[in-house]
């Protein structure tokens, strides 16, 4: 609006009175005085005011009114088209509404207008940039489909939804009349959203009109180039017509069918979808030349019908039987296409007055106050008003199906809700979601950071149910977590269930971070007693078999991997002598055959495990298990010494576990590390390397160091079991200079 004069109430006309409601029964208005004073009381406010499209307000409502009029609509229904532009020059406009008119009117120009208000600012709330990418494109889609979630969710009374069609019709005729710009997305807006509306309502007037209008300013030069066909073809083609009605009238009505014969309008953007669509030349489109006959009854339809495909060539595919099997809205009616004489086609419509008139104007033409009768829609008989109403919104619903695919009456009536934000982009939540559900739908780090919330401009808890239509901002720390009250469902804080992951994920991320910070003070305080401050951590990890070192310390700080291996790999040495004779290590067959039978724990074979680190077990070892945190079991040998240190601590975590059928069968591989002491010589590397490789053993991993000439090593090598190692030692004790062999 360009000016806003807000009142209380609204001085009453000179020469009337302020209206007084005149209600019956359920607080209905006096229908018969309905339009008169609703006019009557806006016409002080509304005369001098315009629209942002530069409309005159009282102008554009008697428009209105007179399209509802066109298609139907009650007097109720004209009536709310100037309550609805009251509403913006009203203090109170509820209070005052109300006690003129009666709740009902004053509930539906609210709603009414909160639904414009929000069109308006996701109309206009544009990105600078124009350029066409696919980005954009997918945002503007996005937009779209909002823009129709919206309208449904807004539209559980259908007068809230022939209101805006009315108001959005008049809007476009008011642009063609002054001949300006249309502003961006309103024609696309009005072919997107309003007229395939239109179309599932039945409302061909509407539909028909919108469509035009809004091609002819979405593309000007194609709407030009078919107009200017239709219109050098006119002459000829309405003399043929003429000629084809008088004769096909005269002739149904000398065979006992009274039939009222027509011309059927052209309308462009039906002709150019056709076009594009099949792919045809604009001399192929056969509905070019058109007819209606209308007659009494449905007998007389397939009469009609008889007696056309009779007298001309009808083509055959182009032969539909709405009534046999009527549109998803409700119309019916006959179609076919036949040749005249001269070869030319000419589509032909045959239907009941009834329903044509439902063609016309479709659910409008039955719909009154609050009551739709028993007529009902779309071929939905109707045993009284809510019946009736529930037809309607099956009506809504598959329209929403047909455009965005949502498959239930509950999910969008009922469990959806749209709100903007402050550039007016529309965002889905679900019903009950807060200004922090809201904030994670926009950004998961917005909502950790979320400290409070603006909602229509004013300061909101934010545990505060958001409602159509309302505009949300969020006010948000430069850094900060979420508070573990949105955890409490009792607080009411999140609705959302993909919010609450987020922040049940960030809670769990800090606990982590918590558990690695320990771990990496413990690791960092035995560097510094040890002297081995310039040891790379990631390379002490790797060397410890963990894949990094985050991976060590997350172990160490949840007291699962003893800091005693860490001490062993640190123990001083000298400068490792290498044998020249190293032998080849082999890539590990444990992850190439896994193990089939599986690990028993308490008699379950679906738990997860891993074999422990630090005593490498293998059947037929006595094992024992240990629960990490987040890892599974840990399967440890009953010897294991780091095991005890576990047990000290944690004894409660231990669990009873035992090889599977698989283990016990030879099926898998185990790493296990060999310890090896002997004089130091050349060739003693590979000699012992010979014997594992003779014993059909793969070696895995090697480490050696040599201190006054004595070679330290520990091999690892993959066994089936542990008891056929017991040969392998011996055979390596008897090597020149090897003092002992045993398993570590």
């Amino acid at each position: 609006m360009k000016s806003r004069l807000k009142t209380d109430a609204p001085a009453p006309p000179e020469g009337h009175a302020l209206p007084v409601m005149q209600a019956t029964g359920q607080g209905l208005p006096d229908q018969a005085q309905a339009l008169a004073r609703a006019r009557a009381f806006a016409e002080p406010l509304l005369a001098c005011e315009t629209l942002d499209t530069g409309e005159n307000i009282l102008a554009h409502a008697d428009a209105v009114a007179a399209i509802l009029r066109g298609i139907g609509g009650s007097q109720a229904m004209q009536a709310a088209s100037y309550l609805v532009y009251a509403c913006d020059h009203l203090n109170k406009p509820q209070e005052v509404i109300a006690k003129a008119f009666g709740d009902n009117f004053a509930a539906l120009a609210m709603e009414t207008t909160k639904l414009v208000r929000v069109q308006r600012q996701a109309r206009l709330a544009k990105p600078a940039a124009r350029a066409e990418t696919p980005v954009t494109q997918q945002a503007a889609a996005l937009q779209t489909e909002n823009v129709r979630k919206m309208l449904l969710a807004f539209s559980r009374d259908l007068r809230v939804v022939m209101l805006r069609l009315a108001s959005r019709l008049q809007t476009l005729r008011y642009f063609a009349a002054v001949k300006t710009p249309v502003p961006d997305g309103l024609a696309a807006e009005a072919l997107q959203v309003f007229a395939p509306l239109a179309n599932r309502l039945g409302i061909w007037q509407i539909k028909w009109e919108m469509e035009d209008l809004a091609f002819r300013f979405l593309e000007p030069a194609t709407y030009r180039q078919v107009a200017r066909l239709l219109d050098d073809t006119r002459l000829a083609r309405e003399a043929q017509v003429q000629q084809m009605r008088e004769q096909l009238e005269l002739d149904l009505r000398a065979n006992g069918i009274d039939a009222s014969v027509s011309g059927r309008p052209k309308h462009i953007y039906s002709i150019v979808k056709k076009m594009r669509g099949k792919s045809l030349d604009f001399d192929q489109v056969y509905d070019i030349r058109a007819l209606r006959v209308v007659v009494a009854s449905v007998p007389e339809c397939y009469a009609a019908l008889s007696w056309v495909h009779n007298h001309f060539t009808p083509l055959a595919e182009e032969f539909d039987d709405y009534i046999a099997k009527p549109k998803v809205n409700g119309y019916q009616s006959l179609h076919t296409v036949v040749r005249d004489a001269a070869g030319k086609p000419t589509e032909i419509q045959i239907r009941t007055q009834a329903m044509h008139e439902h063609a016309e104007t479709g659910v409008a033409a039955h719909w009154a106050y609050k009551e739709a009768g028993t007529k009902g829609y779309a071929g939905v008989s109707a045993t009284g008003a809510y019946d009736a109403k529930i037809a309607v919104l099956r009506q809504l619903l598959a329209w929403e199906r047909d455009l965005s695919g949502v498959q239930t009456q509950q999910q969008l009536l009922d469990d959806r809700i749209y709100v903007l934000t402050p550039d007016a982009s529309i965002v889905e939540l679900p019903q009950g979601a807060t200004p922090v559900d809201f904030a994670y739908t926009l950004h998961t780090d917005l909502g950790h950071r979320c400290r409070g919330a603006r909602v229509d401009g004013v300061m909101v808890p934010l545990n505060t149910a958001l409602k159509n239509g309302q505009t949300v901002e969020v006010n948000a720390v430069k850094e900060g977590g979420p508070s573990r009250d949105w955890l409490n469902t009792e607080l009411g804080y999140l609705a959302s269930h993909r919010a609450r992951t987020k922040v049940r994920a960030w809670f769990n991320a800090q606990a982590l971070s918590e558990t690695i910070a320990k771990g990496r003070e413990a690791v960092e305080k035995l560097l510094q007693r040890e002297g081995k401050t310039s040891v790379k951590l990631d390379d002490l990890a790797l060397q410890l078999g963990f894949d990094n070192a985050n991976a060590l310390f997350e172990d160490v700080g949840k007291d699962e991997f003893s800091l005693r291996q860490i001490e062993q790999v640190l123990r001083p040495a000298e400068a490792p002598q290498f044998d020249t004779d190293a032998p080849v290590l082999r890539k590990s067959r444990a992850a190439e055959n896994p193990a089939k039978g599986g690990l028993l724990v308490v008699g379950v074979d679906s738990l997860m495990t891993q074999m422990a680190r630090c005593c490498k077990p293998a059947p037929p070892d006595a094992i024992v298990g240990f629960v990490t945190r987040g890892k599974g079991v840990s399967v440890h040998r009953k010897d294991c010494p780091n095991l005890a240190e576990m047990v000290a601590k944690n004894g409660e975590r231990l669990i009873d576990v035992e090889w599977g059928l698989g283990q016990a069968a030879g099926s898998s591989v185990y790493p296990v590390d060999v310890a090896i002491t002997a004089q130091d010589r050349q060739g003693l590397l590979r000699d012992i390397s010979e014997v594992f490789t003779k014993e059909k053993m793969n070696v895995t991993g090697v480490q050696t160091q040599s201190i006054k000439g004595i070679a330290w090593m520990t091999f690892t090598v993959e066994v089936t079991d542990a008891a056929g190692l017991h040969k392998v030692l011996a055979l390596v004790q008897e090597l020149p200079g090897v003092r002992t062999a045993r398993r570590k």
